[in-house]
């Protein structure tokens, strides 16, 4: 049985081993994040490079994910590299002291525009919220506070306030080159992160657009301003990732599941792509099995409808890649066998605005009605897939498209499986006959299975499917 939620697994020095690169694919990966807050230009281009290469090797189509560093917002450095705070200690922190000069008094800041963002009465949350600090009052560049939660802190972690509020932007000037490094590499999607509106994605599409590349958008739902205009940034992105580590400590930990389960719903009600992100299986960095709490974690937003769960420290510096990608692998396969990971009502009482999409919904209601045991979506642009990507089922759809960038992009559609088909004909009996080989030589039907088949009258057209056809395997004229 094809998996049918994707895994994304975050590169970095465990995985730069050709042995271990291999593995992870071997393992199941379908989409990797290369991380651009660590590392060059070069050491980016090199990584995607050498992942497709073993891909292709492997005879395996994976998937590339270009994820910003946006604003950092971050305490500088102590000059013991940590320090412990006392539960009721003043402690500044102070835009203009030096980088390196902290102590338990005070600390520098990355963000100079903190003090201007924050008032008396305002909570900031250190290193994920370990450190709670309360705003005593600001004093020029200072920002004095009072330790509320106290305990170990080091250098460079991240600041949020409470509630959300501070002001950076969500594109730095080292975003900007990134982008450009995006495009250069041919990254299938661009992440971005800290967006607060639909503008900061519009503005990456832009600088996307202007540098030559056509990534798609995967907004990071990090700050909660950005849940107040929820829809408005989902629709203006290809996908979102819900980011629990800034998000949960905005919100607060208890508002966070209800959160993640009402961002999975709307994406797939507005056609986008869903990957639910951050401590998944965090204690696989340093074990070779994960903890039941993070099995559970996983199987729920398998359940609850995510196109893809991701990895990030577990493969890109923990000590059992592999073995991670293959826990989050057998636990997806298992949540996806429940009846509610194959059940759908999305969009039964909805009117639709192209041929296409019409095509798509009906081809999803008559599969999961008619015993159908694949789907042939002959694609140009992967919109058709997408659309049947939204509706739960358990049967597989093949994405048939000689485009290299659509099989790439389809990699992250939840029980999309992407296939390189190209046929040198426009007779549709004879095109049909291909496909149908196709499945056969994969191994995914056998004589007298039901398959649907999609496609448009005019090959090769963009946006052109208006054609179902229902067949069975060894009956095909």
């Amino acid at each position: 049985m094809l998996r049918r939620t994707k895994i994304v697994a975050t590169l970095g020095p465990a995985t730069d081993d050709p042995k271990m690169l291999d593995k992870i694919i071997e393992a199941g990966v379908d989409v990797v994040r290369i991380n651009f807050s660590h590392g060059t230009a070069e050491e980016h281009m090199e990584r995607a490079e050498r992942v497709r290469n073993r891909a292709r090797a492997h005879g395996r189509q994976v998937g590339v994910l270009a994820d910003l560093q946006g604003p950092k917002i971050r305490i500088e450095k102590f000059k013991t590299t940590k320090v412990i705070l006392d539960e009721g200690q003043a402690f500044v922190l102070d835009a203009q002291l030096g980088k390196e000069d902290g102590d338990k008094e005070r600390v520098g800041i990355s963000y100079k525009q903190l003090p201007e963002d924050v008032k008396r009465g305002d909570t900031l949350l250190l290193d994920d919220g370990r450190i709670v600090l309360w705003v005593d009052n600001v004093v020029g560049q200072e920002v004095h506070t009072r330790v509320v939660v106290g305990g170990e802190l080091s250098n460079r972690k991240g600041i949020n306030r409470q509630g959300g509020g501070l002001s950076a932007p969500a594109l730095t000037d080292k975003d900007r080159e990134d982008i450009r490094t995006a495009a250069k590499m041919e990254a299938d999607y661009l992440a971005v992160s800290f967006p607060r509106s639909a503008e900061d994605i519009n503005e990456a599409r832009a600088l996307l657009t202007a540098a030559g590349g056509d990534s798609y958008i995967v907004a990071k739902i990090e700050r909660s301003e950005a849940l107040e205009c929820i829809d408005e940034i989902i629709l203006a992105s290809n996908a979102i990732m819900i980011a629990r580590g800034d998000l949960g400590v905005e919100i607060g930990d208890a508002a966070l599941p209800p959160a993640q389960k009402k961002l999975i719903k709307r994406a797939r009600e507005l056609n986008r792509v869903c990957i639910t992100a951050t401590q998944m299986m965090e204690s696989m960095i340093e074990n070779p099995i994960p903890t039941r709490a993070e099995v559970f974690d996983v199987a729920n937003a398998v359940l609850d409808g995510t196109d893809a769960v991701m990895l990030s420290a577990e493969t890109a510096a923990g000590k059992y890649p592999h073995k991670a990608i293959e826990a989050m692998d057998r636990v997806c396969r298992e949540a996806e066998r429940q009846h509610l990971a194959m059940t759908s009502d999305h969009r039964i009482h909805s009117t639709f605005g192209r041929m296409d999409e019409a095509i798509a919904m009906a081809t999803m209601y008559t599969a999961n009605h008619l015993n159908v045991k694949a789907i042939a979506a002959l694609t140009e642009s992967g919109s058709t897939p997408l659309w049947m990507s939204r509706i739960s089922s358990g049967i597989p759809i093949y994405a048939m498209t000689r485009h290299v960038h659509t099989r790439r992009k389809v990699t992250l559609y939840r029980g999309v499986e992407p296939v390189s088909f190209e046929s040198d004909t426009v007779d549709h009996a004879q095109i049909n006959r291909e496909a149908i080989d196709e499945l056969l030589r994969r191994g995914a039907v056998r004589e007298g299975d039901l398959v649907i088949i999609t496609k448009g009258d005019l090959i090769g057209q963009m946006g052109g499917t208006n054609a179902l056809k229902i067949v069975k395997v060894g009956e095909l004229v």
